[in-house]
């Protein structure tokens, strides 16, 4: 038990540049008291003492705000930060070195007792806060859910998922760089330079039009100038596709 502590206090310390020291941590921070109490609850539940359980996560919910059922699996090195909020569900499943802001829902969408209702994650995800994950499917190793996103179906390895409902928006083409430091740079699901993809996709669309309208507007000057009568049409709002771009970003 108390290897596990102490691996848990050295894997907040790496990742959290506010932690000054490790009695600070062991102290102060509800989402390493909400992972020991878990310990306990889940040991209760798997031994079949499911009313002790379910009632030792309750006294961790009201000290540290977080709630986790005690049927939940969790990993090694997994860091609620902050914490205040969160809630995982009964069948759901938290691989090593997960990091997990407050506000973030891992809930169930099916009222089948007995199945899997509750997202898995792989080793190595963040989760940003506000952000919920719906359902019983899995978040790859080492991707990211933005703060406020609503996942509701798969998440590839490695990738990142933004927006209601979630949009993939970036694949990690560093799979193996998993080290502290690159999560900690990844805090609440955030990744640099990455653009979402309906935003890409209408960026693409104004271009395009833009294009065209030149083109039109050339052909015209020429059949103009080899004397073909070409028909006027109504005056419309000018095209800006700089403004619209800008609209979209």
């Amino acid at each position: 038990m108390f290897s596990r502590l102490n691996e848990d206090i050295s894997s907040i310390m790496q990742r959290d540049p506010a932690a000054r020291s490790r009695w600070e941590v062991l102290t102060c921070y509800p989402g390493l008291h909400a992972i020991v109490m878990h310990r306990w609850a889940n040991a209760c539940w798997r031994m079949g003492l499911k009313w002790l359980g379910r009632f030792i996560s309750h006294i961790s919910r009201w000290l540290t705000g977080i709630e986790i059922h005690p049927g939940a699996i969790i990993g090694r090195r997994v860091f609620i930060d902050h914490g205040f909020g969160v809630v995982i569900g009964e069948t759901a499943e938290i691989g090593d070195d997960c990091t997990i802001y407050q506000g973030v829902t891992l809930g169930g969408t099916s009222l089948n007792k007995g199945s899997k209702r509750h997202p898995t994650l792989g080793r190595g995800v963040i989760i940003g806060a506000g952000a919920q994950v719906l359902g019983g499917f899995t978040v790859g190793e080492g991707a990211k859910v933005g703060s406020n996103a609503v996942v509701v179906k798969e998440v590839p390895a490695g990738a990142t998922a933004i927006g209601n409902p979630a949009r993939v928006i970036a694949k990690d083409t560093h799979p193996g760089r998993d080290d502290a430091a690159a999560r900690m740079f990844a805090a609440y699901g955030l990744t640099p330079n990455g653009d979402d993809p309906l935003s890409k996709a209408l960026h693409g669309l104004i271009d395009n039009a833009a294009s065209q309208e030149t083109q039109l507007q050339k052909i015209v000057a020429a059949l103009k100038a080899a004397g073909i009568a070409v028909e006027e049409v109504a005056p419309s709002d000018r095209f800006d596709a700089d403004q619209l771009n800008k609209l979209v970003e």
